[in-house]
This record gives structure tokens, sequence and C-alpha cells, in this order.
């Protein structure tokens, strides 16, 4: 496995071993020890599955408190992935990074706690698989508006399908302080 620390160091890109022959394919999504030793939790404590059509975007999403890690991978269609660093006191606070990730290229991203995290299917439907470190918590989920002046992130459609709450989300400037991140948790 390919483990490359993206220009946000905390946001991992891994490329698992493909193993392709005249049948398909065979790759591990998920070996403890070894993602363990790429730098990635050893516990996650949920798995989810979101199947999206062309140009739907959800996100950006986090829960603060009890803030989720995700290791995100794409087994059916092609997303482009987000994460936007939320930890008020980083070097690369309100930074983004963004991966294609696709069924065919086999990639992961880990999305650390602390961090937002949106998609966008870019295929006629795309099936998003994630690991999370944290169980969901309705009570402790936030959004953070996708199209932030703020935050300028480059998504590749100009006018996506947004779930109300999308549509509604906040920009960054207007979300409050606590809602944060410290680098190594949420703010006080």
């Amino acid at each position: 496995m390919n483990v490359t620390p993206t220009r946000l160091p905390e946001v991992l890109l891994l490329e698992p071993r493909v193993f392709r022959d005249t049948r398909g394919f065979f790759l591990e999504t998920w070996s403890r020890q070894r993602y363990v030793e790429a730098g990635l939790p050893a516990e996650f404590v949920q798995d989810n599955l979101s199947c999206s059509r062309r140009h739907v975007l959800r996100g950006l999403h986090f829960q603060n408190p009890t803030p989720q890690g995700k290791l995100v991978s794409v087994p059916q269609g092609v997303v482009w992935d987000v994460a936007v660093d939320l930890r008020a006191d980083s070097p690369t606070f309100r930074q983004w990074v963004g991966v294609e990730l696709s069924a065919e290229n086999a990639r992961q991203l880990y999305v650390p706690e602390g961090f937002a995290h949106g998609f966008v299917a870019l295929s006629e439907t795309a099936l998003v698989a994630y690991k999370c470190t944290a169980a969901y918590s309705p009570a402790h989920e936030r959004s953070l508006r996708w199209d932030d002046p703020a935050l300028g992130i480059e998504w590749p459609v100009a006018q996506p399908l947004l779930s109300p709450k999308d549509a509604a989300a906040p920009c960054l400037r207007e979300l409050p302080a606590e809602h944060l991140f410290a680098a190594a948790g949420a703010l006080p």
C-alpha cells in the first residue's frame, strides 16, 4: 500500500495494492495492522455507505464534540472528495484538499478528526463507503457551506444538487467558535 500525505499532512491518500486479472480484481480495503503502521487509528466504530447520483454534493459535514475521523473509498463510480481543516489553532486552518476517488483508481482518503468532509458525485451514480472513528451523533452534527468564498474550494461542479440542510449551511465566519476544533480536539 502506498500512503501519501496531502498538502494538509494529516489528510492521507492511500493507494492499496490492487490485484487485477481477466476475472476482475481483488484489494484489501482495511487491515488493522497495515493501516495502523500507516498512521491511521486502530479502531473504527461505524461503517457507512452513501449512494448519490451525478452532481449530488454532500457536505461539508463534521461533528463537534464527538468528532469523527473517516476512511473514505468509492466502490462504484467517481467522486471529488474534499477535506477542510477546521482546527482554529492549526497552521493549515481553513485550507482544503480535494482528490478524485473512484472504483477504478481504488484510492482511499483518510480525513482525521478536526476536519470537515464533503464530496460531489461525478459519475452517473457513485457509492461512497467510509469507516468512522466515532458513532454518528445527530446532536453534534455540523455543516459548513460548500461554496464558502473564504475557503475557495475548487469544486468540479458549478451547480450541484444539495439537500435543504446543506443548502442552508453557514459560512465559516458564521460558525460559533465552539463548533471549531483545537489541534487536540474541540475548543473549550
